[in-house]
């Protein structure tokens, strides 16, 4: 299994790190962790996609990402003991991951100075990652970045597929784009009526995604 996240780091490094891992396996729903757990464990989404969720200060639940095949959670758990969880990690559906802990890492780090490259590498894809979902949230108008964030579920469902199954409320696209529900279900009622998406209860097909690709630039 090979991560973007780990893109520039030799193979042999990253074969070192997995190696150590414990592999978990998550029915569809169940929690990973909760906001506020004390975390130990990094996770690498082996299979299956995961809802990264908060609750704000006004008790909304807004989801702030979802997560597939070879992307990482849980980094910080790496970096400092007794760090605290920031989201609960959800399963979308059935999948695993593989769970590398801190001492675990700690002692390949000791046995091998390299594997600090796969570190690096995962702390400045998140960095450049917050950075441009910051730009963004200031500068990009609302409309855009719904486009922006179905396009992505579409990429992460349906990927190699004509038309894009989403199982996603419009809802969870409000949280991802920092909007709200009622300017999603506006944006995309307007691309239903161009016949760029078709909209069923808790999922949003993408038919034409380079319509939607040509809108959102």
């Amino acid at each position: 299994m090979r991560s973007p996240l780990f893109e520039g780091v030799p193979e042999e490094t990253v074969s070192r790190l997995l190696s150590g891992a414990r592999r978990r396996a998550f029915s569809k729903g169940e929690v990973v962790f909760h906001d506020g757990d004390l975390g130990d464990t990094l996770h690498v989404i082996e299979k299956g996609r995961f809802r990264v969720r908060v609750t704000t200060f006004y008790g909304d639940i807004v989801t702030l990402v979802v997560l597939g095949e070879g992307d990482i959670f849980g980094e910080l758990a790496l970096l400092e003991v007794g760090a605290v969880r920031r989201g609960t990690v959800i399963a979308l559906e059935a999948g695993s991951t593989r769970a590398i802990h801190r001492t675990d890492f700690e002692d390949l780090r000791r046995r091998h100075p390299s594997i600090n490259d796969v570190l690096l590498s995962i702390l400045s894809q998140k960095v450049r990652r917050g950075t441009d979902q910051l730009v963004e949230a200031l500068y990009v108008p609302a409309e855009i970045r719904v486009l922006k964030r179905v396009l992505e579920l579409a990429d992460l469902y349906g990927r190699g597929k004509r038309v894009a199954i989403v199982p996603l409320t419009q809802e969870d696209v409000a949280g991802l784009a920092g909007t709200s529900r009622a300017t999603v279900n506006r944006v995309l009622r307007k691309e239903e009526d161009r016949g760029h998406v078709s909209l069923e209860r808790g999922k949003i097909a993408v038919l034409d995604r380079e319509a939607l690709k040509r809108r959102s630039e």
